[in-house]
């Protein structure tokens, strides 16, 4: 039996996301305008299969969307050399974690950072 494994992804938006949404503005208030907006998430796919899910509005069988509007709408590609370092991780706790840490991380450097 395989255990899932968890992996931390990086998509960079465009920098519209900050002039256009005031929740993702209010979050970031640190950023400089200079470095990149970025998503941070965490999921049991690959970085790329989550991505498409986000950029194509996923929904599950139920119905219930699973992607989020601001990579959908703003999403450009994945930056790997901002979480391979990371991956992969053996419990979903430990993924959640990590997804708040590096998110405040990048924060602190100055990227504007939305994550769940």
């Amino acid at each position: 039996m395989s255990r899932v494994q968890y992996h931390i992804y990086v998509i960079e938006l465009s920098k519209r996301v900050f002039n256009e949404n005031k929740k993702f503005r209010e979050a970031n208030p640190q950023f400089n305008g200079i470095l990149q907006c970025l998503y941070v998430g965490m999921t049991s796919k690959t970085p790329k299969e989550r991505f498409e899910q986000h950029k194509t509005g996923y929904r599950n069988k139920k119905g219930y969307k699973l992607s989020s509007n601001i990579v959908e709408t703003y999403g450009m590609y994945l930056r790997p050399s901002l979480y391979n370092h990371i991956n992969p991780l053996t419990s979903r706790d430990a993924a959640l974690k990590m997804e708040e840490t590096l998110a405040l991380e990048l924060r602190r450097q100055r990227y504007a950072v939305w994550f769940n």
